[in-house]
């Protein structure tokens, strides 16, 4: 396996646009431990996670174990610890539908979820909400607190001669559409025949409390919410929508969205499911230039439509990575990096998208050893 040394110059290489293999990372968050006996041996629960700092450190210690002395040995990311690690607030992926007032629900095996609170004739009432205060949103506050708890327990933290810290709670988005269905569930896709005027209005109401929202947060820290030349966003709920309503309905929010930085780009963007349709206006009318990409997603094509200058991220589905064999994992693998994906030399190899728990170390090894054997450019 390639040393710490060689893996830094892999990076570096790829980022001087010089090359010399396709990297190879993962997309990873605690949930890897808590949901995994193995590293979760205490049986620590997502409420529990949620709602102690003693448990959200015992996990992302956990977590910072599982990356560091396992899971980096299949990828380009150094092993072992570094002398720092900050903690973190981890609100998943609840964090835009709980802070407009979906109730957190936590299932037992699964990652938390929210519930849609904008169904049926109650749709409108969310506009009764006050987004010019989002100091005193009672999520924001939670976050706060657990963001306080977090300084506490960490200030008396002694560990393997390292420092600890805790990351403010900033907050980004996870897209209009995407969170206009958390809110009102598939009922928002009728809206767009039935109600244009309140699809609108809903997309636009949640992404102005957003913008507010993480202004307030950022300036509470002393911090630009959107500074840089670059911007980001996702909103995976576009794979359900045609290239003609995602340009008329969602794409204004989207140039609103990147406008809010400092420059015109180029932009990244995360976008899981089969939304490559929708890559080409992305990157024509947004100046994206960097795609992470989840599955289903078709190589060696999506290469050809983006050209070679754009950034893609993405490689093997997670259910294959979870379930199959290590040669099926090579196969893959191999098939992708000889799908012309990597002409240009901005490709970058990760899971397709977000690893499970659980995933055999042997489909993790055979992963990496395919792009080892088979993504070199020289």
């Amino acid at each position: 396996m390639p040393s710490n040394e060689e893996k830094q110059r892999i990076w570096q290489a790829y980022k001087d646009r010089k090359p010399l293999r396709v990297p190879v990372t993962y997309g990873v968050n605690p949930r890897v431990v808590l949901l995994d006996p193995k590293w979760n041996t205490r049986g620590i629960t997502f409420q529990e996670y949620f709602a102690g700092a003693e448990a959200a450190i015992e996990v992302q210690l956990a977590f910072l174990e599982y990356t560091s002395s396992h899971l980096n040995h299949y990828c380009d990311n150094p092993l072992g610890r570094g002398k720092e690690y900050a903690f973190h607030v981890d609100v998943q992926n609840v964090y835009d539908a709980a802070y407009f007032g979906s109730p957190i629900q936590f299932r037992g095996d699964q990652v938390p979820d929210t519930i849609p609170i904008l169904r049926g004739d109650d749709r409108s009432r969310i506009f009764e909400m006050d987004i010019d205060h989002p100091l005193d949103n009672p999520f924001v506050r939670e976050c706060l607190k657990r963001y306080e708890d977090l300084k506490a327990a960490a200030a008396s933290l002694r560990r393997h001669s390292m420092t600890f810290s805790v990351r403010e709670p900033l907050m980004g988005f996870d897209g209009p559409l995407t969170i206009a269905t958390c809110l009102r569930g598939s009922e928002i896709f009728l809206d767009i025949h039935e109600d244009r005027e309140y699809f609108r209005k809903l997309l636009g109401f949640i992404q102005k409390g957003v913008i507010i929202r993480n202004r307030a947060l950022a300036e509470l820290f002393g911090k630009n919410a959107f500074e840089g030349p670059s911007g980001c966003a996702a909103d995976d709920s576009i794979q359900l929508i045609s290239n003609d309503t995602y340009k008329e309905m969602v794409l204004p929010f989207h140039r609103e969205w990147y406008a809010l930085w400092s420059k015109a780009g180029p932009h990244s963007i995360h976008l899981c499911g089969d939304t490559t349709r929708h890559f080409p206006v992305i990157r024509e009318e947004l100046n994206v230039m960097s795609f992470d990409t989840g599955f289903p997603v078709k190589h060696g094509p999506l290469r050809k439509a983006l050209g070679r200058d754009v950034e893609i991220l993405g490689g093997p589905e997670v259910f294959l990575l979870l379930n199959g064999t290590p040669q099926e994992v090579y196969d893959r693998t191999r098939g992708i990096l000889q799908s012309g994906v990597m002409e240009g030399g901005r490709f970058i190899l990760r899971e397709g998208n977000n690893l499970p728990p659980g995933v055999p170390a042997a489909n993790l090894a055979a992963m990496y050893r395919c792009c080892l054997e088979h993504a070199n450019y020289a």
